[in-house]
């Protein structure tokens, strides 16, 4: 069984893959026309990613 923390890493590194690939596979076409919101979905684009990464790093260490 894998440690509270271990598994809380992983659970939110799902959270953020999820939550990315919905961003990127709608929520950015959806915005085409309006700059303001298309900006906003580009930079939260960047923050998931951002952390996607370190959550992956986290998690490699703790396996």
């Amino acid at each position: 069984m894998l440690k509270n923390n271990l598994y809380n890493l992983l659970l939110q590194l799902t959270v953020e893959n999820r939550s990315l690939w919905r961003i990127k596979d709608e929520y950015l076409k959806d915005a085409e026309g309006d700059a303001e919101v298309l900006a906003f979905w580009q930079k939260m684009t960047a923050d998931k990613e951002a952390h996607i990464n370190e959550l992956s790093t986290l998690v490699k260490s703790r396996m």
